[in-house]
């Protein structure tokens, strides 16, 4: 036999062990036994028969895989074994033996730790492994911790000048960013980081993460996070963590153009492909930071599940060099065990992922049950036991009507778990918000539900209970794709799509891996329950059975030819105004398709304009007609001072803004901290004449009723108002309720559905969420955002200190008129604690210096205020005097 014949034995062995029959058949009897036990079975179906030692043997041999292409497969199908025979046969003490071999091989240490094992290594080879292991895989920054096998490559590649990973969602992506970022400060680095995430719902969770992971490294080290361009740490000597969405990362280098950063982390990168609105800002700021001078960032892309990061690289001019500076891990620390719950045949199932096939469970007969009877199943028996060995469990629903309303089922009749945390949650969220909202009554039950307009306050503790075992049931929509982290034991799936739109396959692994959490446990079980109408089996099955597709950026994939054709004769007109685009059948594209097209082609036109390299004009270049970008610089070249790197402002805009203000259109004129409804009122009519917003925020500030006139300005006028004059959330809510009442008829149950308010416990409740909304997206997000360009551009022709006294978009931006309420959140509190510290005088301090905290404040009895003095504490030690220390009380 020649060399070119031979083959290795251990090739041989795994090359066929995943068509092994025996191997097969034993895994699905433990896999339905495994079932039966979880649904409470035991005593009503038969368990199977299985070969413990047999099982043992192929976990052993799977953990040891050197398979070129499947080795993390058959690691992970080692470890799933182990930990389905550690919940059957417990006292087993081959099983737990063997487990800790097993998690020791595949270099799971930190699941070891979740397990009682007696475990040693027996010979010299294995005691070399672990010792090489011991030194290998230790965190540098956190000597106690170890990395898994796939974290370690990737930290190694780190300081790469560009680099993208993909790891599954239980991998621990951001860990290996968190451990990075504090070894370099450990070393005395003196660098500026940003950490990207997808939404606002995060970054107070990344931000408390990156402060107390770092203590008092940051005032050793002179480090500060931030996570607003208004912070005042910017306007002072550190080095800076930014902790910023894309658009407020955008917003930071439009203002502060000399920033220069020298390491960008993009997280969740997937949302750089897709049918995404949001998908064009992360292209901006990518740009933008490679033009950074003299050198760029490194800029680090992390995704989950994904065969191809290399993709993200293409943004980067000079990354566009393939896989080398790219790495794809598809091992998990944890296990998924999926269950199959159709309405459509009335059983359950349990999915195999190593056959792709589904084992029978059991049949039900009723034909009502819901996703909380089935919740209620698996927690039937957690009612005996201490709140900290209840499961945790997650629910997820395509909208947020849906989960509040599981959510209350759920809840009902369950009694009022005895625990202050929970009772003084209540009570802050009754006195915050409203005593009638649907929170205040379940929450006390150990029940909540996570949707992405509550403040931010109460969603973190929200979260932080969930992570402690105190709420032990939450009700979720598309927040939990977006990469909130939750300690979950049982997912509850209830859809396969997030919103109206179907969930990508990265969206839909990212959502199943949101189960189950390293340090915690080793699995979870994910339930995917269809009602056979609008939910059907097959669509989970065909997603669990299909691999994830190589994915391609969305100005390559989503931005169709014709939507491309279209901007590059947009521009060839002269004009900047994007139409939808409209098909011969008069059939208008959607919204989010529309948003995302227009926005890719003002970063087309300025970059013409510029003549600035990128991706973006690139990828338009075999649309354009030759002299096609000269005969668009002659078009705009009278209009270039309005074509700016604001992606969510054209130049039509900006022109009309800039003449309007020119002819003296001003924000009005504010006496004593009052804002009249209908001055409020008349200036956003007037913004809506200047910006278009008929054309361009058309389902919302711009959005007409039947009568022609706005339908909902008036209504977002009123809470603007009290927002500004620094109301709270309670108040706002109340005078809310007020307004329904005097004008029923302006009551919608939902976006679709104007309805008639009668003051009901579901329309108060729909009133509180649509408020709470309309805070969280218009009013901070939209508002705000035309309220910056004003300010900006009126400052520009009327001079830098013109709206020192009447600056509308700094009174949206902190919900109040009141200075010391503006420098309290400006150095990094909300704006309900900064509004109780200005009640309460006690607390602060008048020194030479400015305003300080008197450090009493951190045992004071708000809760909120008392947890964000703790992070700030650490963040801007500065801000704090001790009591003793002289000042002046005010």
């Amino acid at each position: 036999m020649s060399d070119s014949q031979k083959i290795k034995l251990g090739d041989a062995i795994f090359n066929s062990i995943d068509d092994n029959d025996f191997l097969n058949v034993l895994y699905d009897n433990m896999l339905y036994n495994y079932a039966i036990m979880k649904l409470h079975l035991v005593g009503f179906r038969e368990p199977r028969n299985v070969d413990v030692n047999a099982a043992l043997r192929f976990a052993d041999l799977l953990s040891k895989s050197t398979h070129e292409t499947k080795a993390d497969e058959h690691k992970m199908w080692a470890q799933e074994i182990v930990t389905i025979l550690l919940e059957l046969y417990p006292e087993n003490e081959d099983v737990s033996y063997y487990a800790g071999s097993v998690l020791s091989s595949v270099g799971n240490f930190r699941g070891m730790e979740n397990i009682d094992t007696p475990y040693k290594e027996a010979n010299l080879q294995e005691k070399a492994y672990a010792a090489f292991c011991e030194e290998y895989l230790t965190v540098p920054a956190e000597n106690s911790k170890k990395f898994f096998i796939p974290q370690k490559n990737i930290y190694d590649r780190l300081e790469n000048p560009y680099f993208s990973y993909s790891a599954p969602t239980s991998m621990g992506k951001s860990f290996i960013m968190e451990m990075f970022i504090k070894d370099q400060v450990m070393k005395g680095a003196k660098l500026n980081f940003a950490r990207i995430v997808p939404t606002k719902a995060l970054i107070n969770e990344v931000r408390k993460d990156t402060i107390d992971g770092l203590d008092r490294l940051l005032e050793e080290m002179n480090y500060s996070v931030v996570t607003a361009a208004s912070d005042y740490s910017l306007e002072e000597d550190h080095n800076f963590i930014l902790v910023m969405t894309p658009e407020r990362l955008l917003y930071l280098l439009i203002s502060k153009p000399e920033f220069k950063l020298d390491y960008i982390f993009i997280d969740e990168a997937h949302k750089l492909t897709g049918k995404n609105s949001r998908a064009p800002f992360y292209y901006k700021i990518v740009d933008m930071l490679a033009q950074q001078k003299p050198e760029m960032p490194h800029f680090i892309f992390a995704s989950p599940n994904i065969p191809n990061p290399e993709v993200y690289l293409k943004l980067v001019t000079e990354a566009g060099k393939g896989t080398e500076n790219a790495l794809s891990s598809t091992f998990a620390p944890v296990s998924q065990f999926k269950f199959l719950i159709s309405h459509e045949s009335k059983s359950i199932r349990i999915f195999n992922d190593h056959t792709q096939d589904s084992i029978f469970v059991c049949k039900y007969a009723n034909d009502n049950m819901s996703v909380v009877d089935f919740m209620n199943i698996m927690t039937q028996f957690d009612s005996e036991k201490p709140l900290v060995e209840r499961k945790r469990n997650l629910a997820y629903f395509s909208g947020k009507d849906a989960a509040i309303k599981a959510a209350l089922r759920y809840a009902e009749g369950k009694p009022d778990i005895d625990d202050d945390d929970l009772t003084e949650l209540a009570k802050d969220i009754r006195d915050q918000v409203h005593g009638e909202y649907y929170l205040t009554q379940i929450i006390r039950k150990g029940v909540a539900y996570h949707i992405g307009y509550l403040p931010a306050s109460i969603r973190q503790r929200i979260e932080t209970l969930f992570k402690a075992g105190k709420i032990t049931a939450m009700f979720c929509t598309s927040t939990l794709i977006e990469g909130v982290n939750l300690p979950a034991d049982n997912l509850f799936i209830t859809n396969y799509r997030s919103g109206r739109p179907p969930m990508s396959g990265v969206e839909f692994r990212n959502l199943i891996g949101r189960v189950g959490r390293i340090r915690f446990n080793l699995y979870g079980n994910v339930f995917f329950i269809s009602d056979g109408k609008q939910v059907k089996e097959k669509e989970f099955v065909d997603r669990l059975k299909e691999p994830i597709p190589e994915q391609k950026l969305s100005i390559v994939q989503e931005l169709k030819p014709k939507l491309k054709k279209h901007v590059v004769e947009t521009f060839l007109s002269g004009s900047s105004k994007i139409e939808p685009y409209e098909t011969k059948a008069g059939q208008k594209q959607s919204e989010e398709e529309y948003v995302m097209m227009r926005k890719f082609g003002l970063i087309l036109l300025q970059d013409i304009m510029d003549d600035r390299d990128s991706l973006v004009r690139r990828e338009f270049a075999s649309y354009m007609p030759p002299g096609g970008e000269e005969i668009i610089r002659q078009k705009f070249e009278g209009q270039k001072d309005f074509i700016d790197s604001d992606i969510n402002i054209s130049a039509d805009q900006t022109r009309r803004l800039a003449a309007a203000i020119r002819n003296g259109t001003k924000y009005p004129d504010v006496k004593d901290g009052k804002f009249n409804h209908g001055t409020v009122l008349n200036f956003l009519e007037e913004l809506s004449r200047i910006f278009n917003w008929d054309k361009y925020e058309s389902k919302t500030l711009g959005k007409r009723n039947a009568q022609g006139d706005h339908a909902k300005l008036s209504w977002y006028a009123v809470i603007l108002a009290q927002w500004m004059e620094g109301h709270g959330l309670n108040y706002i809510m109340r005078q809310a309720i007020r307004y329904m009442s005097d004008h029923p008829d302006k009551f919608w149950l939902n976006d679709y559905t104007p309805s008639h308010f009668e003051g009901t416990p579901d329309h108060k409740n729909v009133v509180f969420a649509d408020t709470l909304e309309v805070i969280e997206n218009i009013i901070l997000f939209s508002i705000s955002n035309y309220f910056l360009r004003f300010s900006n551009m009126y400052k520009s022709i009327h001079g830098e200190n013109s709206l020192d006294d009447n600056n509308w978009y700094e009174f949206v931006e902190y919900g109040t008129t009141n200075e010391l309420t503006v420098f309290l959140q400006r150095n990094g509190f909300s704006r309900e604690p900064a509004n109780y510290i200005k009640d309460n005088p006690k607390y602060l301090v008048k020194t030479d210096e400015g305003w300080k905290l008197n450090r009493s404040l951190l045992k004071c009895s708000n809760n909120d205020a008392r947890t964000e003095a703790e992070i700030i504490d650490k963040n801007r030690p500065g801000l704090f005097v001790d009591e003793e220390d002289p000042g002046t009380n005010i």
